[in-house]
């Protein structure tokens, strides 16, 4: 277990071993403190924080598993997916105000046209906005 503080930024290690900061929030720092009060395993600042069974790093593919189960047991919907998850979390930003080359940092994509594929969800869901309430649409 870690009794160490949380930092206010996290050091990612995505695809490709590219690592990348993203900042903790105060509802995210409180969740973590309980996991890892539960983990028994010991958890240095250099190592994964997010660990399986068995100790090792967590898995894309176990994090992939375990929302497929969890999405059986509260009857969501199969489109309910970790990339689901991520593309929502950058479309709240993007309609939040937030700028496409931080939406981008945040991802980890390493390319802008990635993170661009965003702003036509948005345009899109804009369009049929308008449409629907538009006196002519």
């Amino acid at each position: 277990r870690s009794d160490a503080p949380l930092p206010d930024t996290l050091r990612i290690t995505g695809k490709g071993d590219k690592t990348r900061m993203v900042p903790v929030l105060p509802q995210v720092r409180e969740a973590t403190h309980a996991y890892l009060a539960k983990q028994p395993f010991v958890i240095d600042a250099d190592q994964a924080l997010f660990r399986a069974r068995r100790g090792g790093p967590l898995s894309a593919r176990h994090v992939q598993a375990t929302v497929q189960r969890l999405r059986g047991r509260l009857g969501l919907p199969a489109s309910a997916t970790p990339h689901a998850l991520r593309h929502s979390f950058a479309t709240h930003l993007l309609g939040a105000g937030a700028d496409l080359r931080s939406i981008q940092e945040l991802l980890g994509h390493a390319s802008l046209s990635t993170t661009q594929k965003y702003t036509q969800v948005d345009a899109a869901r804009l369009l049929a906005a308008y449409s629907q309430a538009h006196p002519r649409g």
